[in-house]
């Protein structure tokens, strides 16, 4: 007699079924929505071409010499030309000289304040500063952040940037430590600050350069733009009992049309020390001068030749076809 043998111990059965199992688990892998391989590896991370149109980037007009003329007979050590919205040199005296900034300096002082304070915080006078040009702040005294960046870029009073730093988390040394760091942040390979105010020490250094690519890019700030184009200003400190009027260094603004202003330094052995932003016609010029014996009157000089002597060309994108 005949052994029987049990369907479910049967193999062609048992294949079968193992079979369909398969399929459907390789069908809810491959088409369940938002689950399968190719939603997941090929829609999601590549979104269809529309999405994503090429945008070919403009040029800014490109300043060019028509005459051929250069500056002479200028005094400064250090000179350098900029046209801001292409960074293109029209002239350049030492551009790489480290030099003492002098009060310069206190354009990254307003910078690394700013990044900390609020215009409405009152800070307090801690310490008293006599040397140099000051607002003539006491002991005690409380001032809004915004008077004594007036007092910082309008005046250059040491007092007001000394104040600043020492209000700073940490203190003068912390202060001075971030001002360096944001020198590293800005790729200014030549500069390096032992103060904050800009008296002369060993270590505190900058180039015509460097300062060009500082004031730039403070001047993209709008509060820094427009303090320093101010040319005088009263300010109070918190409680309104003391006032001070704040007169701007800067004997261009005012002067010559078009000076935005930046900022002025000077001590006996850096020289007389500029930086000056000025528009004309649409165009935009910033000027460096360091160590000369007539910042004033060589940065005067320097903008009649500018735009004198140059015409401003549009250059058009490589034809895309």
């Amino acid at each position: 007699m005949a052994k029987k043998i049990s369907p479910k111990k049967s193999p062609k059965r048992i294949l079968s079924f193992s079979t369909i199992l398969t399929i459907l688990v390789l069908a809810i892998i491959l088409f369940l929505p938002g689950q399968n391989i190719y939603e997941t590896s090929f829609i999601k991370k590549r979104p269809p071409v529309a999405e994503t149109p090429i945008v070919i980037p403009t040029t800014a007009p490109y300043p060019v010499n028509i005459t051929g003329v250069i500056p002479t007979n200028l005094t400064a050590q250090a000179v350098l030309v900029v046209d801001i919205p292409s960074q293109v040199a029209l002239y350049q005296k030492n551009p790489k000289m480290r030099l003492s900034p002098a009060s310069i300096t206190k354009i990254m002082t307003a910078l690394v304040a700013l990044e900390t304070f609020k215009m409405e915080d009152v800070l307090t006078v801690k310490t008293q500063i006599s040397w140099g040009r000051t607002m003539g702040l006491i002991t005690g005294e409380r001032l809004t952040f915004e008077n004594l960046l007036y007092g910082t870029l309008v005046h250059s009073a040491n007092d007001a940037a000394y104040t600043l730093a020492e209000n700073y988390p940490g203190g003068v040394e912390k202060f001075v430590q971030r001002m360096n760091e944001k020198a590293r942040e800005l790729f200014l390979p030549d500069t390096n600050f032992a103060n904050p105010i800009g008296f002369e020490e060993n270590g505190h250094f900058t180039t015509a350069a460097d300062l060009a690519r500082l004031a730039t890019n403070a001047l993209e700030n709008p509060t820094i733009a427009k303090i320093v184009g101010i040319p005088s200003i009263t300010v109070a400190d918190a409680n309104f009992t003391r006032f001070y009027q704040l007169e701007n260094v800067n004997e261009l603004l005012g002067k010559i049309p078009g000076v935005l202003g930046v900022k002025t330094g000077w001590t006996e052995n850096a020289g007389e020390c500029l930086v000056t932003a000025v528009t004309k016609n649409g165009r935009k010029v910033l000027i460096v001068v360091l160590a000369s014996k007539d910042r004033f009157g060589e940065t005067a000089s320097l903008i009649d030749w500018v735009f004198a002597n140059h015409r401003w060309e549009t250059i058009a994108p490589p034809r895309q076809d």
